[in-house]
């Protein structure tokens, strides 16, 4: 048997396992558009298809350590009900979107917050590390990314710090987001008395069992009284930028119930970890700071039938009155939110969507720009962030709701990402929100329809190219 033969038997074999494959995607009912995608990659990309598959195909939502069922139990168990305030005044027309949050997420609103918007990733930094410094009790710290670089070390030295003092420390990071740095970088912090667990261990030949789920939270609670959320990582080029230009993410910092949400979404990732219950009202002590601000903590995970945010964003779209902007580093929506932001600009709404104009990702970056065209064909504004990358993932509307969170508009955070987004329903929030957007704009560059018609034919290629995988990626 010569060289030709292997390789002509190895085609067929790849081609019946393809299709047997194909037939398997086809009868599981999933989204037509991830579907299609599957196909295409299967039968259409020879070997590359089914090592895609291998590694991000097999739909392992059923499997019982991420049941929705599971995580509510632990949910339960996490949060005490006490400290947390009777009845609130939810906005008329936010409470379709409110309760469906806590009917779906067990996202319960919370009243009496103070939050400052943070714009600056080297701010929020320092913010971070004062607040660890100034921990008495517990420093709970969860990042998909945190780096063994300049950054990642010095949180890390003040993590190793406060475990030696007899507080709590506890970090919890994504095993794939942290896929490069070495366990010893860890083991540091432990040898100094904290905890670390890293979420759904990646282990050959397990590795496709669990490299799909992973939580892209950003998460930090201290003491109970502080909590911060948003897009911000732990790594140099959150804060030095990339190829030159500024990094643009947003954080928010709470002070009132809404840490109690932060908290509650950390233990029961914690417990998912570890196998351990840290539970009592020592990690949910009464504020000590009130404001006006109420919100909700919104998580969300593979599993169970409803894709809470994504139905979430298209429900709040479907409620804006006359205006809605947003930021994404990602655009690539399902037909739910797609259809949303379309009707939204259709009807009258000023709809603006600000995206980098380049992305960390060129794949990312193709796919992004394939859907621009039909948005602005419906009246969405689209401005393009030249001055570095923006990581931002931020939504304002009506001078009355904004969200800030670690959502991309984007089929991993919908559907397979544990993700988390503060929904705050406050005037003064979203007149900063507002005005941080349009501050945004004098970095931006307004993208055109005349502009998206006149790109090359080798750029629609490879942006449809994108696109069609998108799903799968």
């Amino acid at each position: 048997m010569d060289a030709g033969d292997i390789f002509r038997m190895l085609y067929w074999v790849n081609s019946i396992i393809a299709i047997c494959i194909t037939v398997k995607v086809v009868l599981a009912n999933r989204n037509p558009v991830t579907t299609f995608a599957w196909i295409f990659v299967l039968l259409f990309l020879p070997y590359i298809g089914l090592a895609l598959y291998f590694f991000f195909g097999r739909d392992t939502r059923k499997r019982k350590y991420i049941r929705r069922r599971f995580l509510s139990q632990i949910k339960q168990k996490a949060q005490p009900v006490c400290n947390i305030s009777g009845d609130v005044y939810i906005p008329a027309e936010y409470m379709r979107i409110s309760s469906y949050y806590k009917s779906v997420a067990d996202a319960y609103p919370l009243a009496n917050n103070n939050i400052e918007v943070i714009s600056d990733t080297r701010l929020f930094v320092k913010q971070l590390l004062d607040a660890i410094d100034a921990a008495e009790q517990h420093v709970h710290l969860q990042f998909y990314i945190f780096e063994d670089d300049t950054l990642g070390n010095k949180v890390r030295d003040a993590l190793i710090a406060k475990a030696r003092s007899g507080v709590e420390v506890r970090l919890l990071y994504d095993s794939v987001g942290c896929w490069s740095v070495k366990r010893s970088f860890f083991d540091e912090i432990r040898r100094a008395g904290g905890y670390v667990e890293s979420f759904l261990k990646v282990r050959f030949p397990l590795l496709t069992n669990k490299v799909n789920y992973r939580n892209h939270r950003k998460i930090v609670v201290i003491d109970g009284k502080i909590g911060f959320l948003g897009g911000c990582n732990i790594a140099d080029r959150y804060i030095q930028g990339l190829n030159g230009g500024l990094w643009r993410d947003t954080m928010i910092k709470i002070q009132g119930e809404g840490v109690y949400g932060l908290q509650t979404v950390f233990l029961a990732d914690w417990y998912f970890a570890s196998n351990t219950m840290v539970c009592g009202n020592e990690y949910f002590p009464q504020p000590d700071v009130q404001g006006d601000a109420l919100l909700q903590i919104v998580a969300s995970n593979p599993v169970g039938h409803w894709r809470v945010l994504s139905a979430g964003m298209a429900m709040a779209l479907s409620l804006v009155r006359n205006y809605v902007y947003l930021q994404t580093p990602y655009l690539m929506p399902n037909d739910r939110v797609l259809s949303a932001l379309q009707s939204a600009a259709l009807s009258g709404v000023d709809v603006r969507l600000m995206i980098p104009e380049h992305a960390d990702s060129r794949i990312a970056e193709y796919a992004s720009y394939s859907y621009l065209g039909e948005l602005m064909q419906s009246g969405v504004k689209v401005y393009l962030y030249c001055d570095g990358f923006l990581h931002s993932k931020t939504l304002v509307a009506d001078d009355s709701l904004s969200t800030v969170g670690s959502v991309n508009l984007d089929f991993r955070s919908f559907d397979y990402n544990f993700e988390v987004c503060a929904c705050v329903y406050d005037v003064s929030m979203a007149k900063r929100m507002k005005a941080l957007f349009i501050e945004d704009m004098s970095h931006c560059r307004q993208y055109t329809m005349q502009e998206y018609l006149s790109r090359s034919i080798g750029r629609r290629c490879l942006e449809s190219g994108a696109r069609l995988v998108s799903p799968v990626l």
